[in-house]
Parts: C-alpha cells; sequence; structure tokens
C-alpha cells in the first residue's frame, strides 16, 4: 500500500514538472525597443520630428537675437532717456522675455504631443505584430527583453521572435 502511495505521488510529480516544462515552452521573448528603432518608419518618424525640433530652434534663437539686440540698444541709451521711458523699456524687455519663454514651453508641448502622435501606430505596428506572430508560434505569453526597460526578463534562454517578427513586417 506504501509502494502504491509513493508510486502516485512519484506520477503526479512528473505529470506536474511535464507540465511545468510545457508551460515554460509556451513563453518567448523579443527585445521591443530594437525591434522599433529596426522598423523604416522609426527612421522617417525621427527625421520629421527632428526637422519639427529644429524649426522651433530657428525660431527661439531668432527671438533671442532680437532681444539681445534690443537689450543692447536700451542699455547705450538708457542714459539719455527719461526715468519713465527707461521704465517703459524694462517693461518691454521683461514681456519679450516673457513671451520667449511661452513659446519655448508651447514648443516643449507641441513638440511631445507630436512625437506621441508620429509613434503611436509604429509602436501598434510592432505590437500587433509581435501578437500576431507569438500567437501563431503557439505562446501564451511574450516577455519584452529590452535591457534598461524595466521589462525584468532576467535570463532570455527562450525563443526570440525578433527574426520572425521582422520577417513578418517585410524587414
Amino acid at each position: 500500500m506504501k509502494k502504491m502511495k509513493t508510486l502516485l505521488v512519484a506520477m503526479a510529480l512528473f505529470v506536474g514538472a511535464t507540465s511545468f516544462v510545457n508551460a515554460q515552452s509556451k513563453v518567448a521573448h523579443i527585445n521591443a525597443q530594437e525591434l522599433i528603432e529596426a522598423m523604416p518608419e522609426y527612421k522617417a518618424a525621427q527625421s520629421q520630428l527632428e526637422k519639427v525640433q529644429k524649426t522651433y530652434d530657428t525660431e527661439i534663437k531668432a527671438m533671442a537675437k532680437e532681444l539681445d539686440t534690443k537689450m543692447k540698444q536700451y542699455d547705450s541709451e538708457a542714459p539719455t532717456k527719461t526715468d519713465t521711458e527707461n521704465q517703459k523699456r524694462v517693461e518691454e524687455v521683461q514681456g519679450m522675455q516673457n513671451n520667449i519663454q511661452a513659446y519655448r514651453q508651447q514648443a516643449l508641448q507641441d513638440l511631445q504631443k507630436k512625437q506621441e502622435d508620429i509613434f503611436k501606430p509604429i509602436l501598434e505596428k510592432a505590437q500587433s505584430t509581435i501578437q500576431k506572430v507569438g500567437r501563431a508560434q503557439g505562446f501564451q505569453y511574450v516577455l519584452d527583453s529590452t535591457l534598461g526597460g524595466g521589462g525584468g526578463v532576467i535570463l532570455a534562454d527562450g525563443k526570440d521572435l525578433m527574426a520572425d517578427v521582422k520577417k513578418e513586417m517585410g524587414m
């Protein structure tokens, strides 16, 4: 009777271990950041975003140069102007400084919004393709093995879907 219990326990452990091994084989991984950065759409989006950023930078530099020129002019003319005129000029310069700061903040907000708008479809395409390939290959879980991304994958010895996903995307 004791041998029978031992045999049943051993069989249960064997079946459990086999199930555990099978469950492990249903997990794959991919470096999602590497995939996204390899996508042609990502490179085009980066270029587009850089152009917009350069436009804002040029505009801000022009505004700062105009402010600097006006400040130098007002400084040199200050001794020949009345206190009232100098006070008005100080207020004008402060207004220009405030406008530059407001424009800079608006530019940052616009860039962030543009970045979200540009990259959202790219991220969605990568995610849906990863899901499609993972499901087609019978994986229940696909983990992100991006280093430093906080994905939490410490060891990635299982199936890497990178080549299959790139093939699906035509890359």
